[in-house]
């Protein structure tokens, strides 16, 4: 296999990561770019093409990788582990967000069995280390009326990143290099996460919540947080989330809001 230009890192191959797989949906249809605009666009296009239940774009480097909120993704080629899944769920487009849940607890699960680090979730959608963001997850819907066609859900995880490469960021950043000061194979890393999404998938499919699971493993509940939204910033503490990935405020004032999607900020740090 040809060797990525970051830090040695060996590229992804297709052919050893269909033979390891053992997925009954995730991964049976995949396309490997060196180098791409961004996963997340081909895996849309990919989508409204047919593309099956389950396919999976994955590239070595992205050029217009984005984040939530319009947010840039930067990572060197090989640097970062960059991926997007097409999915066919039987959900309302109300119910979309469990997709980005159970993906973010593929991830969680992934890396603590590859790299043996602890990570936790930050609502709506990032992977974070002691607070330092190394993932995440952007969630897109292609609709067929009112009805969801697909939903295509992205990760980015850094593996061998180098923070203090990176320009400043408002979120601090970090890597599984950096957390963990060895190597971390990227090919592992994408087999654990699509073997648990496929685990995952499966089950929602056939009537799972994956609510217990990813609250048990979010950063945000019980800390005073400003929640910026269309109209408003709001204030209070995250008390829950529900069934649907909403987040549960509370205002010093007994005011209770249910977030569906915001731009949450942990008072005096954020994340």
């Amino acid at each position: 296999m040809s060797q990525d230009v970051h830090k040695g890192a060996t590229a992804l191959s297709v052919g050893e990561i269909l033979k390891r797989l053992a997925t009954v949906r995730i991964g049976r249809a995949l396309e490997h770019y060196q180098v791409i605009d961004s996963t997340n666009r081909r895996a849309f296009e990919w989508a409204q093409e047919g593309a099956p239940d389950g396919s999976v774009v994955i590239a070595e480097e992205q050029t217009s990788g984005r984040g939530r909120l319009g947010r840039r993704w930067e990572a060197p080629a090989g640097a970062a582990l960059l991926c997007s899944i097409v999915l066919r769920p039987t959900l309302t487009p109300a119910q979309a967000q469990r997709v980005t849940m159970m993906t973010s607890l593929a991830a969680v699960e992934a890396i603590h069995r590859v790299a043996n680090v602890q990570v936790e979730i930050k609502w709506p959608n990032d992977l974070v280390i002691a607070g330092r963001k190394v993932g995440g997850i952007l969630t897109e819907l292609a609709m067929a009326g009112r009805n969801l066609g697909a939903v295509i859900v992205g990760v980015g995880i850094n593996v061998t990143l180098d923070p203090a490469q990176l320009s400043e960021v408002r979120v601090p950043a970090t890597s599984l290099w950096a957390e963990v000061g060895t190597g971390v194979c990227r090919q592992a890393l994408l087999c654990e996460f699509l073997q648990g999404v496929d685990d995952r998938y499966q089950a929602m499919q056939a009537g799972w919540s994956p609510l217990e699971e990813w609250r048990s493993h979010l950063a945000t509940l019980g800390t005073a947080v400003d929640v910026g939204t269309t109209e408003d910033v709001i204030r209070g503490i995250a008390t829950d989330v529900d069934g649907d990935g909403a987040l549960i405020v509370r205002e010093a004032t007994g005011v209770v809001h249910r977030i569906l999607a915001g731009d949450v900020t942990l008072r005096g740090h954020r994340v």
